[in-house]
């Protein structure tokens, strides 16, 4: 099946030290550092990134879910929100949140949340970050 790649280079130590990532095709370039991951220094860091992956992924299988089901969304717009904490052994990510919010003419609440969580357990993202605590919170807008 597909195989996508992407990749980082790291100078220096980690406290000094900054690097680079870079989106396997292409589309997307960045600087990253210690301060852009534990601090509020400028630059992205892996866990936006797997944010961003996350918001993608689970917008395009509740759409999906949602056209199976015979409603064609207009909008889905998600935000995930990737907690990065220090436990005892270091750092984990702890938690995603993940907030939608969609325009499906002609569905009731109750099938949206079913298909909303549907897209949530069956999104690959959500799949492969299994061992983490995934929550949602998606509405009609």
């Amino acid at each position: 099946m597909t195989m996508r790649q992407s990749q980082a280079e790291w100078r220096g130590n980690l406290m000094k030290g900054s690097g680079t990532m870079r989106v396997g095709n292409g589309a997307w370039e960045g600087a990253y550092s210690f301060p852009s991951r534990f601090e509020q220094g400028a630059g992205t860091n892996p866990e936006e990134l797997i944010a961003a992956a996350h918001a993608g992924c689970y917008s395009m299988a509740l759409s999906a879910g949602l056209a199976k089901a015979g409603f064609e969304p207009t909008r889905v717009a998600t935000t995930a929100r990737v907690h990065l904490e220090k436990v005892a052994d270091g750092f984990a990510i702890t938690r995603i949140e993940l907030e939608c919010r969609a325009e499906v003419p002609g569905i009731d609440d109750a099938a949206f949340q079913e298909q909303a969580a549907a897209a949530k357990a069956g999104c690959p993202v959500s799949k492969a970050l299994a061992g983490t605590t995934i929550t949602l919170d998606a509405k009609l807008a």
